[in-house]
């Protein structure tokens, strides 16, 4: 299924207008597809992310672990390939990642930020779904976030298994819902580890996505 790019504008470009902190950006666009290039930047994290845990496995990774994490590599893949055809020419470059914090043979740190990146992904898509105007895209994105919460839950049994921590307080409310979060509170979150080249990052300029209608308390980071 392909996007219908009549309101996208200029996107997927890279500019060379810096901000405060000298970083050039890379325009979302607008509507509809500034929202989906949003969803295909955060994929894009995940792919890379659990590609490289998969091609650089953790010092006693078990049989079941390494399932359990290329499961959710394939996914991610499919999920980030599904809006690279989607958008088509509306799409924002492939991404650069930096992933020096973390430490591809520690397990904990391997699953601490997997943790991180799944919790960060379903909050994003629980508050990007409001800005979506085609229907059609708000049921594929229902479709991925309930994929991408099964991705949480899973990592977070590896962390703590057999407990309630697959669906801790920190992430479902006293109501049984999910964390809510807007791309103003997202993307703080995801851009230090977008890069362009070594000496060159890159951030993902938001101004065309669409305002929300509700914008939630912000919650705890979770890299906290």
């Amino acid at each position: 299924m392909a996007v219908g790019c009549k309101d996208a504008g200029p996107t997927g470009t890279v500019t060379d207008g810096r901000g405060s902190h000298g970083a050039a950006t890379i325009n979302l666009g607008s509507g509809d597809i500034a929202v989906l290039n949003y969803a295909y930047a955060l994929e894009q994290l995940e792919a890379e992310f659990f590609t490289q845990v998969i091609n650089n496995p953790y010092a006693g990774m078990t049989t079941q672990e390494r399932r359990v994490l290329d499961d959710i590599r394939k996914h991610e893949v499919i999920h980030r390939e599904f809006y690279s055809t989607a958008l088509g020419g509306a799409a924002i470059p492939q991404l650069t990642f930096d992933f020096t914090a973390v430490n591809f043979n520690d397990r904990e740190s391997v699953l601490q930020t997997a943790r991180v990146f799944e919790d960060l992904g379903v909050s994003a898509y629980n508050g990007a779904g409001q800005l979506l105007e085609n229907v059609d895209f708000l049921v594929i994105a229902g479709k991925i976030v309930s994929n991408e919460a099964r991705h949480a839950a899973a990592i977070r049994d590896l962390l703590q298994p057999r407990t309630t921590f697959f669906a801790g307080d920190d992430v479902v409310n006293e109501q049984g819902l999910d964390v809510v979060r807007v791309p103003s509170q997202v993307l703080p979150l995801a851009n230090p580890f977008i890069v362009g080249d070594i000496l060159d990052p890159h951030v993902l300029d938001a101004s065309g996505l669409p305002t929300p209608g509700y914008v939630p308390p912000s919650p705890t980071a979770p890299m906290g």
